[in-house]
């Protein structure tokens, strides 16, 4: 089987995925928490999962990939406050929108996605063991895991626990041992969303949900975990904890992280007022070019996302179109996946540039192939798009519709007319004007002796 290569946050080292069970890969990577609408950054490592979900779909016989969904959290009680609505009302919105969302950035459907308030039952069963084998104790209504009961604890983030507990500075909640000790449990007032459990009415704590929800649906040892390298730590330093101390194992055989997203060379921040929904920038730009900007870089790489960034996507992707364009009435070859130069570029560690520049070249040999290898090489385009999860559009449908905000296929359209109907009867000064108006908006006018055709520039 060809080899795919993935670098493990734990350690940092790049090595061959050998998965627990060939026959069965079990991925899991964290969800949006729904009190809002996603922003780019949150779409990042959906867009890089689904990437190596396709990959791994395409190399094992089953792959099953489990993405949460946090329904109950501080935020959110708080965001329900807010707009006086009830928490179950506001979590359903914004799950339907985040997956809307993720749907129009050409992303899969996950094999499962499970719930946090569907597995209480199975936070509360952690929390006991915790207990029982003396890793958690119980004080004024809260569990918390004691992260000096741990040897390794630290060590996914590379941390010292001496340095950690020596440098706290903040005021340790009274009912702590010790300042890194994290919250499984906790109460909840009358108020507030809670379930009944021998430590009194309360609600989950954030990290213990995923260690959970693991362990109900993929069992006490997974292939692959996965979320924003924001997330390292202290939320996935907590889950290793609470899973290799409550239910035994290795937990997670290769973690892995995206880097973070910057907004024009800034980091995202809602002080600066540079936070950009994906629904916001779904009213400007296709899903389809947010998706290829998102895998511009290599997902361990920032990535500036900028106006720069999106107008070259969406310009490298119209020429991709255009060739398949050119080429509409001929049956594309079928192409295996793994025969691929750009399944083949992808399988070291993700490298989504090099195989950007895979596509580039295939483009390139399309418009050049002679008559009798130009099916072939549009198979061999379509199977490399396939690969990153774009080209599946029409042509015609893409080239006509350009971005969200410009103009419609059936405005140029009437414009055409217009021009036609000016030069008909020879006022040529307001035919020069069209031209310049379409021209003005990007849309390239092609004259022939059959009439004119357009494309977007």
């Amino acid at each position: 089987m060809t080899d795919l290569l993935l670098t493990n946050s734990a350690g940092g080292d790049k090595s061959v995925f050998e998965p627990i069970d060939p026959e069965h890969i079990r991925m899991y990577v964290c969800g949006p928490t729904v009190y809002n609408l996603v922003h780019i950054g949150n779409a990042r490592p959906v867009v890089v999962f689904d990437t190596l979900f396709r990959v791994l779909n395409a190399l094992y016989p089953k792959v099953t990939y489990a993405r949460n969904i946090t329904d109950i959290d501080d935020k959110i009680i708080v965001a329900a406050r807010e707009r006086a609505i009830d928490i179950t009302t506001l979590t359903q919105e914004f799950t339907e929108k985040f997956r809307a969302d993720m749907t129009a950035l050409n992303n899969l459907t996950p094999s499962m996605e499970p719930q946090a308030t569907e597995h209480v039952d199975a936070m509360l069963d952690l929390a006991r063991r915790l207990i029982e084998k003396g890793h958690a104790y119980v004080a004024e209504g809260h569990v918390l895991f004691d992260v000096t009961s741990m040897d390794d604890y630290g060590a996914l983030s590379g941390r010292q626990l001496d340095d950690m507990l020596a440098g706290a500075r903040v005021e340790v909640a009274s009912y702590k041992r010790h300042s890194g000790d994290f919250v499984l449990w906790k109460p909840s007032s009358d108020d507030e969303p809670g379930w009944d459990s021998d430590y009194g009415r309360g609600r989950p704590g954030w990290h213990i949900e995923c260690s959970a929800m693991i362990h109900q649906h993929l069992g006490d040892n997974i292939d692959i975990h996965g979320g924003g390298r924001d997330l390292i730590f202290p939320h996935h330093e907590n889950e290793r904890a609470q899973s290799c101390c409550g239910y035994g194992g290795g937990f997670v055989g290769t973690w892995m992280h995206n880097a973070y997203v910057d907004m024009d060379g800034e980091k995202m921040s809602k002080s600066l007022g540079n936070v950009k929904t994906v629904r916001e920038l779904l009213e400007h730009y296709a899903g389809e070019t947010l998706r290829f900007a998102l895998l511009s870089a290599h997902y361990r790489s920032p990535l500036n996302f900028s106006s720069a960034l999106l107008d070259n996507a969406q310009s490298t992707l119209d020429s991709f179109y255009l060739a398949l364009r050119n080429v509409a009435d001929i049956e594309p070859t079928r192409v295996a996946t793994a025969e691929s130069p750009v399944f083949k570029a992808i399988l070291d560690d993700l490298n989504t540039p090099a195989a950007i520049a895979e596509l580039h070249r295939l483009a390139k040999a399309l418009n050049k192939a002679p008559e009798s290898q130009k099916a072939a090489a549009k198979g061999a385009l379509l199977a490399g798009g396939a690969v990153l999860g774009i080209l599946g559009e029409s042509p015609d449908e893409w080239l006509s519709k350009g971005r969200p905000d410009e103009l419609s296929a059936e405005a140029i359209d009437q414009l055409l007319v217009e021009r036609a109907e000016a030069k008909a009867s020879r006022d040529f000064s307001r035919a020069d004007a069209i031209r310049d108006e379409l021209n003005s908006a990007g849309i390239i006018i092609e004259d022939s002796a059959t009439g004119a055709t357009w494309r977007r520039g």
